[in-house]
């Protein structure tokens, strides 16, 4: 894969949604960092004017603005992207990060259905709908300017191994990693559009999300971890696809759990055999043996071979 242009410059132009906090402020802090005029946008408005506070504070930044905006209403975006262009005129960096989350299992025995539905709206509507508009709103106009141009995407690895317990946060995650894909596909096949999609994964990160009075746990990446992670990977590797370990979790058990939860397809097993008692035991002696062969290759000095275990040496699906 070739290097992509730098757009990480001073005097370039970053938009983030969800910028208020976590990775959003992160983000904006290290594109400060790097001289470059920074917008940030969020639902938020009190926590947005502090975040804006912060982000002006930053030596040799390039101009900071802000505006409440609701993702999940698209004239909201509309607004958003006619403020940024007359003040910038074109963006480099669209960091469509905006998320929320409500309890959403998939049905609900005690749950009223009025209830249930608007937690699903909220969590579907930002994390999705929100994503989607952000993009169909500032692609045409990345896609037609003249200098190179990103948009990264926040998803989750919920969106990808879909673990039980908060249905309609999965059901966004995974329709975002599907719109990301589908966008990066058309973009890279316009005629003359010099703008790239990425997905952006992060794994456990301590934010105002996930943030608890006990303090930051052992096993997460601070916010800035996680968008230092991003930035190798999207800026100077070019990678689509970026799911970033942390503490807890290494790059080697990710590409493992979502190998499984392929397999679930493949081999027919029942939808989330990870957490199924019949396939629980077989998934831990799958993580075990997989990352057993994969350390005894490397200290014998040579590379794993990308299809030396394939799907036919998976655990087969239970009579």
């Amino acid at each position: 894969m070739s290097s992509p242009p730098s757009m990480l410059h001073k005097g370039a132009v970053a938009v983030i949604t969800g910028g208020a906090s976590g990775i959003g402020l992160a983000s904006a802090l290290r594109f400060a960092q790097r001289g470059m005029s920074v917008f940030l946008a969020d639902i938020d408005e009190k926590a947005l004017k502090v975040a804006e506070d912060n982000v002006k504070g930053v030596e040799g930044v390039g101009e900071v603005l802000s505006m409440k905006v609701d993702t999940g209403n698209v004239e909201d975006v509309v607004k958003m992207r006619e403020k940024v262009l007359d003040e910038f005129g074109e963006v480099h960096v669209l960091l469509n990060n905006a998320g929320t989350s409500r309890p959403c299992p998939a049905f609900s025995l005690s749950t009223p259905l009025a209830e249930l539905q608007q937690n699903w709206a909220t969590t579907v509507g930002t994390n999705l709908h929100g994503i989607i508009n952000v993009a169909q709103v500032f692609a045409p106009h990345m896609a037609r300017q003249e200098n190179a141009s990103a948009i990264v995407c926040t998803g989750s690895k919920q969106g990808i191994t879909c673990p039980p317990g908060n249905a309609g946060y999965n059901v966004s995650k995974a329709g975002v990693k599907a719109y990301t894909e589908q966008l990066a596909h058309e973009l890279r096949n316009t005629p003359g559009c010099n703008c790239t999609a990425h997905l952006f994964v992060p794994g456990w990160t301590y934010t105002g999300m996930t943030r608890s009075s006990s303090g930051k746990p052992a096993g997460a990446w601070t916010a800035e971890q996680t968008v230092d992670y991003m930035l190798d990977k999207v800026f100077d590797k070019g990678n689509f696809y970026v799911i970033c370990p942390d503490n807890e979790t290494s790059s080697q058990l990710d590409k493992l759990r979502i190998e499984w939860s392929l397999g679930d397809i493949l081999q027919n097993r029942p939808p989330l055999s990870r957490w199924h008692p019949e396939y629980t035991a077989r998934f831990e002696e799958f993580i075990t043996t997989r990352q057993g062969l994969q350390a005894r290759s490397r200290s014998r000095g040579r590379p794993m071979i990308k299809d030396e275990y394939s799907y036919s040496d998976l655990p087969s699906p239970l009579p």
